[in-house]
């Protein structure tokens, strides 16, 4: 049996957004066409629309549905036209790169041990930021941690020096309330398939009567921003889950429900290994993720490990092609060549139950236990 912990990298297919993709599927129209097919795919898209926009806490008119995430975040960086971007150093790579490209220059905002964006140097760098467009970009929430970022008091700090604001919300959607509007933010990036939609599909909210270029060219869709006709299925299906999102959000049991087994996890992994550190523990963090480090052992040999006994977990991103490699996140955190070279990420979500945190302990369990019988003893005396 295979116990699956690794939503933070992709959510299971909730069966309401099954259903939702099935009776999308069904429907023969192009959106844009005007005949009663064509009316009723675009019914089928503004439904998702106006879901997304819920979750999200804005007007369905502020929804701009993208290919992903990734592309999300693209557009926000690129679409601005920004003269100089300032970016926290714990940004998902699809924010790091292009902002690394522009050729206005970009800067790095530190983030403290804890995992947390220092807003004393972003003030600094804000102030010496000179004249031209300013965009800062800094994440709700990050994808290896867990640590919520004080995205209010960044908002705050732009608004006040006059830069354009853009939030990676993809892994704080469904986790914590986002509300778009009363935030104040330009910009706002969202993905299906981390809160149980379908992987391709992702939404850039965007502030009314902020200035955009399109990344893809072509026809009038989504008001001229994202050329290419739309994915019907994709939409209705995150229209679905976001809907399926916002009501666990709304009644609040299923976020404690997440909290309650990742602090059993966390719980049972120092009481097999007293030295294993949480990493951000004193920080706010999502409540359906653990970032755990066992000194001594690499990251990469531990998600093999705990593969090998039927416990998916991951190492840092699952953006890179499959790669494990050394995380840009731990390595701004800095919190030492050992607990960075084995730390591996635990998320839960609404699938998840106390037999698969039962199966990760017990992994663990026996994990430790090869590894002290491999361990030479001191020959006998006497």
């Amino acid at each position: 049996m295979s116990h699956y912990l690794d939503y933070n990298a992709t959510a299971p297919v909730r069966p309401e957004v099954r259903a939702a993709m099935v009776a999308a599927l069904a429907l023969p129209g192009n959106p844009s066409s005007v005949h009663g097919p064509g009316r009723e795919a675009r019914a089928c898209v503004e439904e998702g629309r106006a879901n997304v926009a819920r979750l999200a806490g804005t007007a369905p008119g502020n929804i701009v549905f993208t290919g992903s995430g990734s592309e999300a975040n693209n557009l926000a960086l690129v679409g601005t036209k920004p003269g100089r971007i300032l970016v926290s150093a714990i940004e998902h790579p699809s924010v790091l790169r292009p902002a690394a490209e522009q050729t206005g220059g970009f800067a790095l905002i530190p983030v403290t041990s804890d995992g947390v964006a220092d807003l004393a140097v972003l003030e600094d760098l804000l102030a010496a930021a000179g004249d031209g467009p300013v965009l800062v970009s800094v994440m709700m929430a990050n994808n290896e941690t867990g640590v919520v970022q004080p995205t209010a008091e960044v908002v705050a700090l732009a608004r006040a020096a006059g830069a354009l604001v853009h939030v990676d919300a993809v892994q704080a959607a469904g986790r914590v309330a986002l509300d778009f509007d009363a935030l104040g933010a330009d910009l706002m990036s969202l993905s299906a398939h981390k809160i149980g939609g379908p992987k391709g599909i992702g939404a850039l909210v965007v502030r009314p009567g902020l200035e955009l270029s399109p990344l893809v060219r072509g026809g009038g869709q989504e008001r001229g921003l994202r050329a290419g006709t739309e994915n019907v299925p994709g939409i209705a299906g995150f229209g679905a889950a976001a809907s399926c999102a916002l009501g666990e959000l709304a009644a609040g049991a299923e976020i404690a429900r997440q909290r309650a087994l990742r602090d059993r996890l966390e719980g049972g992994v120092a009481a097999l290994a007293p030295d294993a550190v949480v990493i951000g523990a004193d920080a706010p963090r999502l409540a359906n993720t653990a970032c755990l480090a066992l000194p001594g052992r690499l990251a990469e040999t531990l998600v093999i490990a705990f593969d090998l006994a039927g416990v998916a977990v991951s190492a840092g991103s699952a953006c890179s092609s499959g790669k494990v490699e050394a995380s840009h996140v731990l390595s701004a955190m800095n919190p030492g060549p050992e607990v960075a070279a084995g730390a591996i990420r635990v998320s839960v979500g609404f699938g998840t139950t106390d037999a698969d945190v039962d199966a990760f302990i017990a992994a663990l369990a026996a994990l430790l236990q090869r590894a002290s019988d491999n361990q030479p003893h001191p020959a006998a005396t006497g």
